[in-house]
Formats: C-alpha cells, sequence, structure tokens
C-alpha cells in the first residue's frame, strides 16, 4: 500500500501542476475544474480521503497531507476504479492477450492493419 500511496502522491503533484498551468491560462474557462485521479488501489485512496494518519513513517505523513490538502482545495478527484477496468494496466504489468485486446479497445485503440498485403507476413516468416 506504501507504494501504491507513494504513486497516487506523484499523480497529485501532477495533476496540481496542470491544475496551476490551466489556471495560468487567459481564456481557459474559470473555475478550473478538478483533475480527476483513476486509481485501482482501495487502500491508498481510503488513506489519501481519511484525516486520519497513524505516524507509521515521516516520508509517508508529508505524502498524506499533500494529498489530503489537493483533495480538499478541489484540485484533485480521486476515483476508485476496479483493476479489470483499468485501461492503463498494459503500461504497468504483463497481461494476457485478451487483457491486451480489452484495454487497447478502452484506450481507443484499433487492430494494426497490413498496408502490404501479404509483404507483412513474409516478413514475420523470415
Amino acid at each position: 500500500m506504501e507504494s501504491e500511496f507513494i504513486a497516487l502522491d506523484k499523480g497529485g503533484e501532477e495533476a496540481e501542476w496542470l491544475w496551476n498551468f490551466l489556471e495560468d491560462i487567459p481564456y481557459w474557462p474559470k473555475p478550473v475544474a478538478p483533475v480527476c485521479i483513476h486509481y485501482d488501489s482501495q487502500a491508498a485512496t481510503g488513506k489519501a480521503r481519511s484525516m486520519m494518519y497513524n505516524g507509521k513513517s515521516r516520508h509517508i505523513r508529508r505524502r498524506h497531507n499533500t494529498d489530503r490538502e489537493l483533495l480538499s482545495s478541489g484540485i484533485i478527484t480521486i476515483d476508485y476504479v476496479k483493476s479489470k477496468d483499468n485501461v492503463s494496466d498494459p503500461l504497468t504489468k504483463g497481461l494476457s492477450r485478451e487483457g491486451v485486446e480489452r484495454t487497447s479497445k478502452g484506450m481507443g485503440l484499433r487492430p494494426r492493419t497490413s498496408q502490404h498485403g501479404d509483404a507483412a507476413e513474409s516478413c514475420d516468416s523470415s
């Protein structure tokens, strides 16, 4: 859970940068909507939303305070996404062929088609 929480904190830092960037654009509609972070760790999501901190380690306390502040100020929101619905899984772990196909469709990617007819097949067989 600790590594998931650290990753959530890093995502929060990037989201804060993006939110501030959009705030600085004069013609961007105001107020800027919160940046939504989709996350598949219920433990890290719950810890970020919790006002209690158990004091286990100093580096996690700092991250907890940062995430809690970003949430309360409306810069970020955190939505839980089930692991089976997480389209970023191929970027972080090995998946079965079916898993890659499912998440690729979820990202809006299409299957690769050959532009040269049988030429691509002959390259594969050599």
